[in-house]
């Protein structure tokens, strides 16, 4: 893969940012002799030139590959994201500590000077959001069984990262975009990039500039900062309305007025009938006493 800048600076500049980057890494001692580390020819082979891609994120972008017969996901840096790479360091720190059934796993890395990349578990049925959003190829429907079992699953990996990990770790990013699923629909936290760790067990929040998804942010965090468990409580919430209803979580109407997700259902309950709020898809297939 050839990378072709364009720039205005002087190119002197680019390159005080890169041997930065590269000297951030070291010192920061990211990774460990527990993930193998691959070169760069290597991850060109098992993405095949980086021929199919997954996703793009402010990283960079995912591409399928293989490794022998296991098939994998390599997430590469890109050099012109400072945002990128600075979630990339977080997401890797936090990969090398932790360890779920419910949180992606890190199968090896690629620190070959400017090209920075992470190899991961390949998740077959991609991401929650294509699913319920229709915008999946795969041809299968997400039953009431299979939410509820998606649900559950996210919420043990969140659980993990709150009370399973000392001293807790705040996602940041809970949505349904970052819920992937395995080949047997059995889902996985996925993106650590914005985490937050609180320096001791003692501590109640971490103050910080607000950061995550419009629409799943915690309205309380946006407006004071203070950054708790809750924040994630908050969006996985604003998950499990998607999960049931299958809606957008805000629509604009005339670009000016929003409506909320939780705004809608809350309208909903007041009626009482449950019919309405759950996903039509389903077509009536659901548990109304577990909705």
């Amino acid at each position: 893969m050839v990378i072709i800048f364009l720039q205005r600076k002087p190119y002197a500049a680019k390159n005080i940012i890169l041997e930065k980057r590269r000297n951030s890494i070291k010192e920061s001692e990211l990774l460990d002799n527990k993930q193998r580390q691959y070169s760069y020819n290597e991850v060109v082979k098992m993405t095949n030139n980086f021929d199919k891609i997954l996703g793009r994120g402010g990283f960079g972008t995912v591409y399928h590959g293989f490794i022998e017969d296991i098939q994998v996901a390599v997430k590469m840096l890109s050099l012109s994201s400072v945002q990128g790479y600075q979630q990339f360091v977080a997401e890797v720190k936090l990969l090398m500590r932790v360890h779920h059934r419910n949180l992606t796993s890190l199968i090896g890395y690629c620190k070959e000077e400017s090209n920075i990349g992470l190899i991961y578990e390949y998740m077959a049925n991609g991401n929650l959001d294509e699913h319920l959003s229709g915008k999946n190829n795969k041809g299968k429907s997400l039953s009431w069984e299979d939410r509820l079992r998606i649900a559950l699953d996210a919420a043990q990996g969140l659980e993990y990262l709150h009370n399973g990990c000392k001293p807790p770790i705040i996602h940041r990013d809970v949505k349904c975009s970052n819920i992937l699923l395995n080949e047997n629909f059995h889902a996985k936290l996925a993106d650590f990039g914005l985490s937050k760790c609180f320096a001791t067990d003692s501590d109640t929040h971490v103050s910080t500039i607000v950061a995550g998804t419009p629409g799943y942010l915690d309205p309380e965090y946006t407006t004071s900062n203070r950054l708790t468990e809750k924040s994630d409580v908050y969006s996985f919430g604003v998950v499990l309305l998607k999960i049931i209803t299958g809606q957008p979580i805000i629509i604009v109407v005339d670009d000016i007025t929003h409506h909320h997700i939780s705004e809608r259902v809350n309208s909903m309950v007041v009626e009482g009938d449950i019919t309405k709020i759950v996903d039509s898809s389903l077509q009536g297939n659901f548990d109304s006493n577990s909705a």
